[in-house]
């Protein structure tokens, strides 16, 4: 049920994110490919004037608070936003931003940590309080629009991690309200644009992997994937507010759905070298060499990771220590054949598993799995047992680190019998 909200309120949630460097192409065709129901006029330029979105001035001031804030360093970037705060109390932006930090300290601990909900929830609280005051004056106020559907939309993301399923209901169902109502910002800006590409992708993917859900569907507006991935490279190349937010799903998303795996690798660098202490970007980037063989490199920002959790670094703690151990474990392993440095990365990694509760974790089973591999190697038959043991206990049966713990222990048993058959006939 979390994977379905997930879904759900990610690609209504146009949250704001550092400008891209790179300027915005003349061919807007991406931005105009939508689907006919979509289809809308620009305003006129009186509706757009005053529109913080849109004010480059504001952007401008605002590149470095952001940069900081995706980089973690959350003071700097607060301290940013509260200034601005001051100066457009009523707006629904910095109140937006000051929210979206909130949200960035949860996401390194895979949305485990609890002890920033009230001030997201507040944050968020406020965020629609102002833009509904903005909405009720002009109910074709776009930018109103844009922040009731990104606040409802994470506000929703956050109660169904919290299973409170009833708020979460409400909150997604205004998110999406106020999705449809922003889409008539499309042809100005691609902030506008974000939401639409996600709910173009994840639509069809919902109905390609989740059948059960296809009844659903039909009351949702048709999707197209490779219009999404079409409108997020775009979004993701051109926006000021949504452009790492882009990134950020497009890697995900080529890695995770579309098998990808050097496009992912390329984002997921960019992301990494732009925001070298953000952790979650440091650990997927560490990830996806591991996985494709680059292990020079998923070395060395493994140990980065490492040595910036023992420096007590924000965002950094056992999420990504375990992903980094994990990985130093196995080049040790099998690059460097160093057994006794590996055997301490894989108890690491368990150790890490333990305090964020994974262990349901491939890291987490795979990590006893090598232990008994290494200590089978090493002709200990007694932790072998041992660790194989705990392999059977926590993997699923038709799993293969099942069957291979079970033929290891069976075919222990059987040379153990024989070892005191032999002793019992020596005493004979």
């Amino acid at each position: 049920m979390k994977k379905l909200f997930f879904i759900i309120f990610s690609f209504v949630v146009p949250a704001l994110a550092v400008a891209q460097n790179t300027a915005a192409p003349t061919d807007t065709t991406a931005m105009r490919q939508v689907t006919i129901e979509s289809i809308e006029v620009i305003p006129e330029a009186g509706k757009v004037k005053g529109m913080l979105l849109l004010d480059k001035d504001i952007q401008y001031e605002l590149e470095g608070a952001v940069d900081n804030m995706y980089n973690f360093k959350y003071e700097r970037a607060e301290k940013q936003f509260k200034s601005m705060r001051r100066r457009y109390p009523e707006h629904p932006l910095p109140y937006f931003l000051m929210g979206l930090s909130q949200w960035w300290k949860i996401v390194p601990t895979n949305i485990q940590a609890l002890q920033y909900d009230d001030l997201f929830f507040a944050y968020m609280d406020t965020t629609i309080q102002k833009a509904e005051e903005m909405y009720d004056e002009n109910e074709k106020d776009f930018e109103a629009s844009f922040f009731l559907a990104a606040a409802y939309g994470f506000t929703a993301r956050l109660h169904s991690e919290r299973s409170n399923w009833r708020k979460a209901t409400i909150a997604s169902k205004r998110s999406l309200d106020f999705m449809e109502k922003a889409k008539a910002g499309n042809g100005l800006s691609p902030e506008f644009l974000f939401g639409e590409a996600l709910f173009n992708y994840y639509s069809i993917w919902i109905h390609e992997n989740y059948p059960m859900l296809r009844p659903v569907l039909v009351f949702f507006p048709n999707g197209d994937k490779r219009l999404g991935l079409k409108q997020l490279a775009y979004v993701a190349n051109t926006g000021f507010y949504t452009g790492t937010e882009s990134k950020f799903f497009l890697m995900k998303i080529y890695a995770n759905e579309e098998n990808k795996m050097e496009e992912a690798l390329q984002l997921s660098q960019s992301l990494a070298l732009k925001y070298p202490d953000n952790a979650y970007f440091q650990r997927f980037y560490a990830r996806l060499l591991f996985v494709q063989g680059y292990f020079t490199k998923a070395e060395q920002v493994s140990l980065d990771i490492l040595a910036k959790l023992d420096q007590k670094m924000p965002g950094y703690e056992g999420v990504s220590g375990r992903y980094a151990s994990y990985i130093l474990a196995y080049i040790n392993q099998h690059k460097y054949r160093n057994f006794d440095k590996a055997e301490q990365y894989y108890k690491n990694s368990i150790m890490f598993a333990e305090m964020t509760n994974e262990r349901d974790s491939g890291y987490f089973i795979n990590s006893y799995l090598n232990l008994a591999r290494i200590a089978k190697l090493q002709k200990d038959p007694a932790a072998a047992r041992h660790y194989y043991g705990v392999v059977m206990q926590i993997s699923e049966k038709k799993s293969d680190s099942y069957k291979e713990a079970k033929t290891y222990l069976k075919e222990l048993k059987k040379k153990m019998k024989k070892e005191q058959r032999k002793k019992a006939r020596k005493k004979g």
